[in-house]
């Protein structure tokens, strides 16, 4: 099991090796943590921001990249949830999805 910890609010899931992030969607007490849409990449709506752990969600593809880029979101710190799996402890903020929409 690896620790999947959302700051500021010091929660904390485990999810078992190789896990696709799309599992934690209302795993905190039902609470939608990473909105999901299309789960494929293509709309961006779970885009994360990593702040430790990074190496622990696999390699980023190139269309992953550029979409991200596309969105305004480039560097290694951004993520799509949905194109993650998790092999290690890893460390997000807030979900900046949310933030960006509010």
């Amino acid at each position: 099991m690896h620790k999947l910890t959302f700051m500021p609010q010091g929660v904390d899931i485990f999810l078992p090796d190789k896990a696709p992030l799309t599992q934690v969607e209302y795993a905190y007490n039902g609470k939608n943590i990473i909105p999901f849409g299309c789960r494929v990449g293509a709309c961006g709506a779970c885009v994360i921001h990593v702040t430790q752990g990074g190496e622990n969600l696999g390699i980023k593809k190139d269309g992953e990249r550029i979409f991200l880029e596309k969105l305004g979101y480039a560097g290694e710190t951004f993520r799509l949830a949905c194109q993650c799996q998790i092999t290690g402890s890893v460390t997000l903020q807030e979900n900046i999805s949310i933030i960006k929409h509010k």
